[in-house]
């Protein structure tokens, strides 16, 4: 695979204008499903099995809203676009080791706060970002072969990628999981608090009126609500081998 794969959003954009993307031509493994189901921690260990890059799209979204500010979702659309034009994503390496980078810049814990979080759900519903960040990320998979982990990646982004898996769990169990991650990570964590952060999240996740979450038809469901993740992992890893591999 390529040691950097690039996806510029205003090259993007305007080449969406003129015709549709392109499916693409590479490899991809998607998982989709909401937060807190362990989507990142397997989408990097595959990608470390099948020796691809990793990327991490949900870190996009939240990229673009800390960089953009919390008042993102109320500019006016040309503004936006504007603004959207200005950033350029690109990812090396390969597996847990893969790096998403964002004009030349490694992205990094910055964005991984509950408030990051919060303003990239709000950003996920305008339809102008969906469709630049859709852009970027179909740019990279044609590139090079990814394992992919989203919301709508197996629904909107790569509807024919080889392989496509919706994990969930109950918001109960995703809850405790972002506490004991949060804990880990030297941050305080309230229970009550997350869950029904969790909860808003999943409805504004749900019912968006742009690519909703949802598994896609042929995508293969996982419940992980009483699964560990080598489970869940030995799983994904039977499906996958028993259509071949990558």
């Amino acid at each position: 695979m390529p040691d950097t794969c690039r996806a510029c959003s205003k090259a993007a954009n305007a080449s969406s204008t003129a015709s549709p993307a392109a499916p693409p031509t590479v490899p991809v493994v998607t998982l989709d499903g909401p937060a807190g189901v362990g989507k990142t921690t397997l989408a990097k260990r595959l990608a470390d099995a099948l020796g691809v890059a990793y990327l991490d799209t949900g870190a996009m979204f939240r990229t673009l809203a800390w960089k953009l500010g919390s008042g993102a979702h109320e500019l006016p659309e040309g503004d936006l676009r504007a603004r959207l034009d200005d950033f350029l994503f690109a990812l090396s390496g390969a597996g847990g080791a893969s790096v998403l980078s964002c004009n030349g810049v490694p992205v990094g814990e910055e964005i991984r706060t509950e408030e990051v979080a919060a303003l990239a759900s709000r950003i996920a519903t305008i339809p102008v970002v969906r469709e630049r960040l859709k852009a970027a990320q179909q740019a990279l998979g044609a590139s090079c072969a990814l394992v992919v982990e989203g919301r709508d990646m197996g629904t909107v982004v790569f509807p024919t990628a080889r392989h496509k898996f919706f994990l969930d769990a109950t918001p109960e169990e995703r809850a405790r999981r972002r506490c004991l991650q949060l804990e880990a990570q030297g941050q305080p964590a309230d229970l009550a608090t997350i869950a029904a952060q969790i909860r808003e999240r999943d409805d504004m996740d749900r019912n968006r009126a742009v690519a909703p979450l949802r598994p896609a038809d042929d995508a293969v469901r996982v419940d992980t609500t009483n699964l560990d993740i080598d489970g869940v992992f030995a799983e994904l890893a039977r499906h996958i081998a028993a259509r071949g591999g990558l």
